[in-house]
């Protein structure tokens, strides 16, 4: 009996339809380059307490005590990527690419190399344009990050762990991600496999057109592990633009700290759901105080955009240009209200500041809320200021009872209870004699991150 044969199948017909980036690869490839940079740092090295002939400092030299020799100079090298985004030669990558570098070099594909001059850096965004000596280069072509929808296929080109050019690719996972130390940048999410030596490469849509510039990963294991984030095109081109111009790069700023709705505080604060932005501090002086906003505000819209979480807020501020007045729709007391804020440009002095009063500054007189199970004291002139607070109590220690089932701790300020401002250790104690048992009341409380509330439900 004659077996008749399988029929081949034609070497043109794919089973499954698959994108294919070969024509991305061949037409921008050229315009990714490999970044490569020196930087000087200074470290004392252990002096060992025995004699170089010494026949013990073979044995014990190396885990000399803590006694430190002259300063030596070391040189730290680094790489990363970038894009040529014209074709005299400015280059985008990232910040931390080439932050603290003495020397930069950029290498094309065609193994060309030139020493390359940094025009400026936004440490806030993690953007950084370079600028290198030549002419008629490659360029690469600037997408719209804002029209990226979540499950398109994406495509990275970088040198990770030092392999130059390598291609990979992914689809996108979430869009509009702040992360918590980038709270101004919408990441872009993906499941590109980005490493180190990707930082400041290009994210490619399908139609060839950058839409982002690789930034960072989430890992446990310093590698990959199927979170990769990227900075949108639109917002590191609104930077770079600005550093080209070598002006300084504008944030808009309102000037408060917000936090997430839980369901409990949306309770305390009698919401029917968890959702907006939960005003825990405003800046003295800013937008937001000159606009009337309090603690306690929670924001639920702005400038006409619903805000579900806190994470949504200042990526939609800090777009914004200076004198922008926006609409913001906030829930005060259970009530709905909406009040113009005029946003003005982030200060270059806002940064992380104070720390936890010091034990040994808290004041003679001090109290015990037996509701709460906790003992607290008077703040200090100093502890005021070292804080940067204006009122409060300072929570002295914490037993086992409602306050510690909130949270609360040792070092803790307690400012508000039930959203009122609180002055001094009898009012705390008055006011909390007189809340009613069983229901969620809103504390708000300073710690060294800043301001933010916590729910209590306290016993009869």
């Amino acid at each position: 009996m004659a077996i008749s044969p399988i029929p081949a199948l034609a070497d043109t017909a794919n089973l499954v339809a698959l994108p294919d980036f070969t024509p991305i690869v061949k037409r921008f490839g050229p315009a990714v380059v490999n970044i490569s940079t020196t930087e000087t740092k200074v470290a004392k090295e252990p002096q060992s307490p025995f004699p170089p002939n010494s026949p013990l400092q073979q044995f014990f030299g190396p885990f000399a005590g803590p006694n430190e020799g002259p300063a030596q100079k070391y040189q730290v090298q680094s790489l990363g990527s970038g894009f040529i985004v014209s074709p005299d030669g400015y280059i985008v990558t990232a910040a931390h690419v080439v932050r603290g570098a003495q020397k930069i070099i950029v290498s094309l594909t065609n193994h060309q190399q030139y020493q390359a001059k940094l025009v400026g850096l936004s440490n806030r965004i993690d953007v950084a344009l370079l600028k290198i000596d030549a002419q008629n280069l490659p360029t690469v072509q600037l997408g719209d990050s804002s029209r990226l929808q979540v499950g398109q296929w994406v495509l990275a080109v970088g040198a990770p762990f030092g392999f130059e050019n390598s291609v990979t690719q992914g689809v996108v996972s979430a869009t509009s991600r702040p992360l918590p130390d980038d709270p101004y940048i919408p990441f872009i999410q993906t499941d590109v496999p980005i490493n180190p030596g990707n930082s400041g490469g290009p994210l490619f849509n399908m139609k060839g057109q950058v839409v982002g510039i690789n930034d960072q990963i989430y890992t446990n294991s310093g590698g990959y592990m199927g979170l990769s984030f990227s900075i949108p095109i639109n917002v590191a081109m609104d930077a770079v633009k600005q550093l080209k111009l070598h002006q300084k790069v504008h944030f808009g700023w309102l000037g408060v700290m917000v936090q997430n709705v839980s369901m409990d505080l949306a309770r305390s604060f009698h919401m029917k759901e968890p959702i907006g932005a939960l005003v825990s501090q405003v800046e003295p002086d800013g937008p937001a105080a000159k606009a009337g906003l309090k603690p306690g505000d929670v924001i639920v819209s702005f400038d006409g955009q619903p805000i579900y979480n806190s994470a949504q807020l200042p990526p939609l501020v800090g777009g914004l240009p200076a004198g922008f007045q926006a609409k913001v729709g906030i829930i005060r007391n259970g009530k709905s209200m909406t009040i113009p804020v005029t946003v003005e440009s982030l200060p270059s002095s806002a940064d992380d500041q104070g720390g936890p009063a010091q034990e040994s500054e808290a004041p003679e007189q001090k109290g015990s809320v037996a509701r709460m199970r906790i003992q607290v004291g008077p703040l200090s002139a100093a502890a005021r200021k070292q804080l940067d607070v204006s009122s409060g109590v300072l929570v002295l220690g914490v037993a086992n009872g409602p306050a510690a089932m909130a949270g609360i701790r040792p070092g803790d300020v307690i400012l508000q209870v039930a959203q009122q401002p609180i002055d001094n250790v009898a009012q705390l104690q008055k006011l909390v004699s007189s809340l009613p048992a069983g229901q969620p009341i809103p504390v708000l409380i300073h710690r060294r991150e800043g301001n933010f509330y916590v729910v209590l439900s306290l016993p009869r």
